[in-house]
């Protein structure tokens, strides 16, 4: 009967662990049914409640199963992948010769200041060395030597090296290199018994919005510096001489991370950092990369023939806004606006007209310009094309084939989004100078001054704006012109087609 005296406390014991556990199992299934944000407070209700000690708090907190989102916390770990891919990524090193008049102008400012001092001003003089060195970031596609990188890194170098993790230095010549997309390819020579480490590639078009990646390169001359951020957007177009639809980043980049790779957490390169959206020209939270699956098929193309072939249609692009949709029939903006169709192009000879809406090319729905843009670029010279067709009010099927782009032809090109606020009317115009007149094929008024209060500026009309169109009526003279305001509606939205420095463009009219 020794142990008589400790059977209560056994008893008790024994309870009081089957209620823990029995607790342990309700907060369980609670941490369970919230998400990851709601685990340190449930964790905090638990050991107030059940009057638990912090060691038992963490014990039932980690033996609850980690949510998705705590999995994804984990995941952007990448501290083993920078250590497997880095040997892959390579410091680029440009050397550009300063030409001699560029050098006689800078010694001749140099001359001035020992006389005159800093307190000499000399227009458009710059003080120049007489040999620029630049830098940016490269990686390696193939083992036995070639590696892409960006085309403004390299653009005017006259010699070219890259840098190897081991620091190993070797001189590289350039294969090839493409403005528009701003892709370079770089050769450096294969080494007898020895392979470069060539970089696996993903599937950018599988790139999800949220997902974590990593970007490795040189920035500021930091060799080998990882910063890893998520995907925040896909598709974006910003620039009209940039046929990319580059992914969106919040990945730090700086100069000198300019070519060098984006991975996704498999450590596939999905993209090469190109450049940062910045009003500083640091980092502030917007990066962009150009997609890989577009970066090898021009890697290809320069690496068989040194050149890059295009596929060209012919149009001018434009988004629809809230007016635009109102005024074409559509239930909301979508769609890609025609405002120019390229005379003899593939897109004329298919049947296509200035006005008419492309909601859909090759089965695929159009909701912005860009849409079918990104589709054109990654089209071939040659292919055939079917577009569904808004025209009047009509619905329509286009059927054509593309052509290479020419040289002495503007490539397709995104038209800046009109203007979407509401607008009230004021403006004053006058006859096109004769000048003019030739270029825009005799038609058009001149906007000589815009009421800042009346519909014209709010619908983003300018002095010097040519007035082409007004609600579906061609504008050759004045009298056109007042012809076609007093016909417009009292109320509603009218189009007015407008030519702004040699660029046309559709403008929604609201009059009410």
């Amino acid at each position: 009967m020794k142990n008589t005296p400790n059977r209560p406390k056994t008893i008790v014991s024994a309870l009081k662990t089957t209620y823990l556990s029995q607790s342990l199992q309700k907060s369980q299934q609670k941490l369970k049914a919230f998400g990851a944000g709601s685990v340190l407070a449930l964790s905090g209700f638990g050991i107030g409640s059940l009057g638990l000690t912090a060691g038992t708090a963490l014990l039932a907190t980690s033996a609850t199963i980690p949510t998705a989102a705590q999995a994804a916390v984990v995941a952007s770990d990448f501290s083993d992948l920078v250590e497997q891919v880095s040997p892959g990524v390579a410091r680029v090193n440009v050397v550009t010769k300063v030409s001699e008049e560029e050098l006689a102008k800078a010694q001749t400012v140099e001359l001035l200041r020992q006389f005159f001092g800093d307190r000499i001003r000399i227009p458009g003089a710059q003080t120049a060395p007489a040999i620029e060195y630049n830098y940016g970031t490269g990686f390696f596609v193939t083992s036995d030597g070639y590696l892409l990188t960006n085309h403004h890194v390299i653009a005017g170098a006259d010699k070219i090296t890259v840098t190897l993790n081991d620091r190993t230095e070797l001189d590289a010549t350039l294969v090839g290199s493409d403005e528009r997309s701003d892709v370079a390819v770089l050769k450096v020579k294969a080494q007898p018994g020895k392979s470069y480490p060539a970089l696996p590639t993903g599937d950018s078009n599988a790139v999800k919005v949220g997902e974590p990646v990593l970007a490795i390169g040189s920035p500021f001359g930091f060799d080998y510096s990882a910063s890893a951020g998520i995907v925040s957007a896909k598709s974006r177009n910003f620039s009209r001489d940039i046929s990319v639809p580059f992914i969106q980043s919040d990945v730090a980049l700086n100069p000198g991370n300019s070519g060098g790779p984006l991975f996704n957490r498999n450590g596939q390169v999905i993209g090469i950092n190109s450049r940062i959206f910045s009003g500083t020209g640091g980092y502030m939270g917007l990066s962009f990369s150009i997609p890989i699956n577009e970066a090898m098929d021009i890697y290809q193309q320069l690496k068989q023939t040194g050149t890059v072939s295009r596929a060209y249609l012919g149009i001018f692009p434009q988004d629809i806004d809230r007016n635009l949709a109102e005024a074409y029939g559509l239930s909301k903006p979508q769609g890609a606006l025609l405002i120019k169709v390229t005379p003899k192009s593939p897109a004329e000879a298919a049947g296509l007209k200035a006005g008419d809406i492309i909601t859909h090319y090759n089965g695929k729905m159009i909701l912005e310009s860009s849409d079918l843009l990104n589709i054109i670029n990654r089209s071939k010279p040659g292919e055939s094309f079917k577009a569904d067709v808004l025209r009047q009010g009509k619905k329509i099927a286009v059927i054509g084939k593309l052509s290479a782009a020419p040289d002495d032809v503007a490539p397709d090109a995104v038209v800046t989004k009109s203007n979407n606020s509401q607008i009230r009317l004021g403006l004053r115009i006058q006859a096109l100078p004769r000048e003019s007149l030739a270029q825009l094929d005799g038609e058009g008024v001149l906007v000589t001054e815009v009421d800042p209060t009346g519909i014209a500026a709010r619908a983003g009309i300018r002095a010097g704006d040519v007035i082409t169109n007004l609600h579906q009526k061609s504008i050759k003279s004045i009298d056109d012109f007042q012809r076609a305001l007093r016909q417009l509606p009292e109320a509603g939205v009218v189009t007015i087609e407008v030519v702004r420095q040699g660029i046309p463009a559709i403008i929604g009219l609201r009059l009410d």
